[in-house]
């Protein structure tokens, strides 16, 4: 059996809702979605206008705006006609509602919605946002990957390690995901929020004309104007290589090989194309499982996971954080917290301290990115901790807890550990990622891997040796009168060497600098050791 588990700090009592009080949603780039599951399978919805599958389009005087799911990651830009990605999501996640209480007769408060596994924190947020306006209280996001994957059993039974390879109208998802011993863990993603069915439709409207379109995705022999599924596959070509480049760095960051996986599941109608399905099963090197309808088996997900949040029912779903989370140190030198492909929900706390002597405040800079540099991440939210004792450099302990809930959204907050004092934020960026960056934010990772980790070692020894000059010469101001002449310019000459050392920007150089330098200085620390218990004990007596 597998083991429930909820979103930190969720009221458990609300999820003892009557099951058919909460539905699935699929909300889709060209087409939105709402099921229920309910005797055992998962189903469309009907109401008199037949399924609720509902083109994700906006008709307004000055058109129809369509595709908007794609601008979720700046949801308050107005598109056109007054919409926002926002307000559209909003009337279309409010006109599944309506009709979705119609089909059952009764009022829907509750609802389980997809996104993108690489939608941003900006885009899930600007979901949850759109469903409470739209009168839906969100039970959880699920990535679109996950909910396919349950809608398949893998959560009942099937063990193996699976791909799930979805592409819909306007982007591309990828998860691998193992089940074993009833536990059902994503290990890897990828994705990209700007390729997907529209980008294919795009290609073969510029080499055969919209009047194919149609036609060309039904992938019948002997097309008019003389477009065959060979040139159909030749057409499709650079947007089906993209996709399988991703799932290659999916397989990767899973330490897995094509062997190593059991089965291959298609989702998204995209995957209905003759050609991709060819290629798909070219690259695993197996037949790609497609039971379900494409279209409906995220919803369908969505909705089993409704049923599972509100009938008590036992599952463990583990997804996974999809870029790395950190903040800030010295030097620009990114301190990586919450590692990407980390399990969710997470909470990873890690203690920090001071730099300077008598530091009363410490700013914490949260960021995303795989690269070892600030200026190589994205900035998601800056804050201060005050309120910090002033103690000498190092001596102040701040605990800085990372939580990521399950809906993938991330708090972020800091504690100073002897006086309590505590501040934290929620990480809601007022702009989102651009997409094209989330697949480049891997490749400069892989690319410039050991030139950031020489900078960084480089970076962290300047930091080393700038702090051993600093409480040397501070000590000396102290407490000179320890040493004589002699042991004190033999200090000053070796403290010149470190900082001669730190012009030539030599890792090795600056270590060796600073070893001397600690050797020379130990019997200097060492009487001031000695002199500081004197001090203490001085007016003391043992009995």
């Amino acid at each position: 059996m597998l083991l429930q588990i909820h979103e930190p700090g969720a009221d458990s009592a609300k999820h003892g809702a009557s099951s058919s009080s909460a539905i699935g949603i699929d909300l889709g780039t060209t087409n939105s979605i709402a099921a229920i599951y309910k005797d055992g399978k998962a189903e469309v919805l009907h109401d008199e206008h037949g399924p609720l599958f509902m083109p994700s389009i906006i008709t307004t005087s000055s058109g129809d705006l369509r595709s908007t799911k794609r601008m979720m990651h700046q949801p308050t830009s107005i598109i056109s006609s007054g919409f926002s990605a926002l307000t559209a999501a909003q009337h279309i996640l409010k006109t599944l509602k309506d009709r979705a209480e119609k089909a059952l007769g009764h009022s829907i408060q509750q609802a389980v919605i997809t996104v993108p596994a690489y939608f941003d924190d900006t885009a899930r947020q600007a979901t949850k946002d759109a469903a409470s306006l739209a009168g839906l209280e969100v039970l959880r996001l699920i990535n679109e990957p996950t909910a396919a994957a349950l809608a398949y059993g893998l959560d009942t039974g099937k063990e193996g390690t699976f791909v799930i390879y979805d592409l819909g109208g306007g982007t591309f998802d990828v998860s691998i995901l193992t089940m074993r011993k009833g536990v059902f863990q994503v290990l890897a993603i990828g994705g990209h929020t700007q390729l997907g069915g529209d980008d294919i439709d795009a290609l073969i409207a510029q080499h055969f004309g919209w009047d194919n379109l149609l036609k060309a995705k039904e992938a019948k022999e002997n097309l008019i104007h003389g477009l065959t599924n060979e040139l159909l596959e030749l057409t499709c070509k650079p947007i089906i290589d993209q996709t399988l480049t991703i799932c290659a760095q999916a397989l990767k960051d899973a330490n897995l090989s094509k062997q190593q996986i059991d089965g291959v599941v298609l989702v998204g109608g995209s995957t209905k194309l003759q050609a991709l399905q060819k290629a798909v099963e070219k690259f695993f090197e197996r037949k790609p499982l497609t039971d379900l309808d494409p279209d409906c088996v995220v919803a369908f997900g969505a909705a089993l996971q409704a049923y599972q949040l509100t009938s008590h029912s036992e599952t463990l779903l583990l997804d996974v954080v999809p870029i790395s989370l950190g903040i800030e140190t010295m030097g620009g030198i990114v301190e990586t917290i919450i590692p990407r492909n980390s399990p969710i929900p997470i909470s990873i706390a890690q203690d920090f301290t001071t730099f300077e002597n008598g530091q009363t405040a410490i700013s914490i800079h949260v960021v995303q990115g795989e690269r070892e540099f600030v200026k190589d991440c994205r900035s998601l939210a800056q804050f201060s901790l005050t309120g910090i004792p002033p103690m000498l450099a190092g001596a102040a302990r701040v605990r800085v807890t990372f939580k990521v809930d399950a809906d993938g959204l991330l708090t972020v907050s800091a504690t100073e550990q002897t006086t309590g004092t505590h501040q934290e934020t929620e990480v809601k960026p007022s702009y989102g990622l651009n997409p094209e960056d989330y697949m480049s934010m891997l490749k400069q990772s892989h690319e410039h891997a050991e030139e950031d980790m020489n900078n960084r070692f480089l970076i962290a020894a300047k930091i080393k040796a700038e702090q051993l000059i600093s409480q040397l010469e501070s000590a000396l101001q102290e407490d000179a009168k320890l040493l004589d002449a002699p042991q004190i310019n033999t200090l000053k000459n070796c403290i010149q060497d470190v900082r001669l050392a730190l012009k030539k920007n030599d890792r090795l150089f600056i270590q060796e600098a600073c070893d001397n330098l600690s050797l020379i200085a130990q019997p200097f620390a060492e009487k001031r050791i000695a002199q500081a218990i004197k001090q203490k004990f001085q007016h003391q007596t043992i009995s």
